[in-house]
């Protein structure tokens, strides 16, 4: 009789082991993921940072050069008609 409450005790505590470690092996693998996700994330708002700061430097670029057209054609379009260019 004590044999098998040893053996039943013996099996319930191996139980208990084995689950204990599929959990703490689960626990690992989504600690894992969300260290992935967390990285993969930084990663993508670094590269729209300096997205962000090529789009401003090419606008900024973009709208200068449309400025001095601007001038220019206003220039030209107060020269009286008769003016040789």
């Amino acid at each position: 009789m004590i044999e098998i409450l040893a053996a039943v005790a013996g099996a319930s505590i191996s139980v208990a082991a084995m689950g204990a470690m599929g959990f703490s092996k689960r626990n690992d693998e989504a600690r894992d993921a969300v260290i992935r996700l967390t990285a993969a994330v930084e990663h993508i708002a670094t590269q729209l940072e300096h997205m962000h700061t090529d789009i401003k430097s090419d606008r900024k670029e973009t709208f200068t050069r449309l400025n001095h057209v601007e001038q220019r054609v206003t220039v030209l379009e107060t020269r009286p008609a008769s003016c040789p260019q």
